[in-house]
């Protein structure tokens, strides 16, 4: 069996006595650097000490945002929509190294990172909605290309194994006004530089009903599905098709849909657990539990076998309720990973 890798979205809940707000600040005018940046190495060192393979960074800053406020920025950009190099940066990248550079000092090998870059099509509807402008459509790709070119060019301590395009809008939103190659077109030249650097190149849908669009991006290897939460997404993927253009899935076998999840609770105790939250933690003892996740990989893995590459939960943990929970669903996976692979 080929090795099948845990990695994680993204986004993780903030500690305690952390705000949104600080933190949209604390990016905003880079004066409190010490402080945020332990902010996220915690995180990513909890990501670590879970059992993550290919963690990436904790996003805490929004998604659109994070790569607008540089696409906008005229002082960054070479033409309208099209960055400059030396601007295309992932500012959480810089923070991590330390982490990194330590992790190498203590296991004596480099750390694989996964990095979480927002696509070109999810940009363009964020600030051109419904409209048809082919040629700025193809300049956010190629500034995303710069952001995953800068990222890999710029890192010290650690490798970018995985780079994921997200691009939840695709297969679910009905603005989106491009026609199939011209969305192939976009995602071939926003992932350039990550195929050309030797990394897996992964999409992130939050429906796999386009998926064949990655497969028929010859830059693209991985499609990412959220079939925990969706077991029926599964049944959309052709296993042909995945092995005439040598693409491979990464799974997820934990649910993140923590309202839902919550709602269950809820009924169980007729309560309100987000104002009674000693419930909270039955997400990962009796809902998200090792044997739960270990039973879906086993499901997935009868249908599909080695072209799963990757497997980890749904989606980010970001609206989790805290930290601790959130480390508890990571270590449940990973536990489930082990037992399904004892089980083999």
């Amino acid at each position: 069996m080929e090795e099948i890798l845990f990695d994680d979205i993204g986004s993780y809940p903030l500690p305690d006595g952390v705000s949104k707000e600080w933190v949209r600040n604390a990016f905003k005018t880079r004066e409190e650097d010490e402080k945020l940046f332990t902010v996220i190495n915690d995180a990513f060192q909890q990501k670590i000490d879970s059992g993550v393979q290919v963690p990436t960074y904790p996003q805490y800053q929004d998604m659109n945002g994070q790569f607008l406020k540089v696409i906008r920025d005229e002082n960054c950009c070479e033409s309208p929509f099209e960055v400059k190099l030396e601007c295309a940066r992932i500012e959480e990248l810089e923070a991590i190294e330390s982490v990194a550079k330590a992790y190498k000092e203590k296991f004596g090998e480099t750390l694989k990172v996964r990095i979480c870059v927002t696509g070109p099509t999810e940009l363009y509807l964020k600030e051109f909605g419904g409209t048809h402008y082919t040629d700025i459509y193809s300049l956010f790709g190629k500034s995303v290309n710069k952001f995953v070119r800068n990222s890999m060019k710029a890192a010290k301590h650690f490798k970018i194994a995985t780079v994921s395009i997200d691009e939840p809008s695709i297969g679910l939103n009905p603005e989106l006004a491009f026609g199939e190659d011209e969305i192939i077109s976009a995602l071939t030249e926003s992932s350039k530089a990550a195929s050309k650097w030797g990394a897996d190149v992964e999409i992130h849908l939050h429906s796999a009903l386009y998926y064949n669009l990655a497969c028929e991006t010859p830059t693209i290897n991985v499609i990412g599905m959220e079939s925990a939460g969706t077991p029926s997404y599964m049944d959309l993927i052709d296993k042909k098709v995945l092995e005439d253009t040598d693409s491979f899935l990464r799974v997820g076998i934990a649910r993140t849909d923590i309202y839902t999840l919550a709602g269950i609770l809820n009924e169980k105790y007729c309560t309100n657990v987000w104002k009674e939250p000693q419930y909270l933690p039955e997400i990962v003892t009796e809902l998200e539990t090792p044997a739960v996740i270990a039973k879906r990989l086993r499901i997935a893995y009868r249908r599909f076998g080695n072209l799963i590459k990757y497997v980890g939960p749904d989606c980010g943990l970001g609206s989790w309720p805290n930290q601790r929970i959130a480390f508890m669903l990571l270590s449940n996976v990973a536990q489930g990973i082990k037992d399904f692979r004892e089980s083999l």
